[in-house]
């Protein structure tokens, strides 16, 4: 399956951005409201400049504690971001996650943000497809 298959397949394509010089403590909010795992680090052009998570900020209080919720989001995201494009392979995507050890991935496409796929994304499809392939192994088996 493809990235922009998977895309098609989610209740909405937007990808929530928050901006580099919002605190991080309105991002831990926008994150808590939304229950969501991460925000897109974008200036409002469509690229993405980073990605904070979840993880980046917990991380932070338990290093340094709660003064790191009154930074800038520039200086916590992730500022060398893995992406995807459309046509990429879910396998490969799955890949660079787990190898990653991250959970979110813009989709850029031209260098344009289209879409964010989650590790949950990649394995709902692939679950699907795994379920199409033994159906029609048993249609075969059964002679269908």
């Amino acid at each position: 399956m493809l990235v922009h298959q998977i895309l098609k397949s989610k209740a909405t394509t937007d990808v929530l951005t928050i901006a580099p010089d919002a605190l991080v403590s309105d991002a831990a909010a926008e994150l808590s409201s939304r229950k969501i795992g991460s925000l897109v680090v974008s200036n409002g052009d469509g690229t993405a400049a980073g990605i904070l998570s979840e993880r980046d900020i917990v991380r932070e209080i338990g290093r340094r504690g709660t003064i790191c919720l009154s930074e800038k989001v520039s200086d916590m995201m992730t500022k060398t971001l893995v992406t995807c494009a459309p046509n990429d392979d879910a396998q490969s995507v799955l890949e660079k996650m787990t190898n990653g050890r991250f959970r979110h991935m813009p989709v850029l496409d031209g260098g344009k943000m289209v879409g964010l796929v989650t590790l949950g994304d990649i394995v709902k499809a692939r679950l699907s497809e795994v379920s199409m392939e033994k159906e029609a192994l048993e249609g075969m088996i059964m002679g269908h």
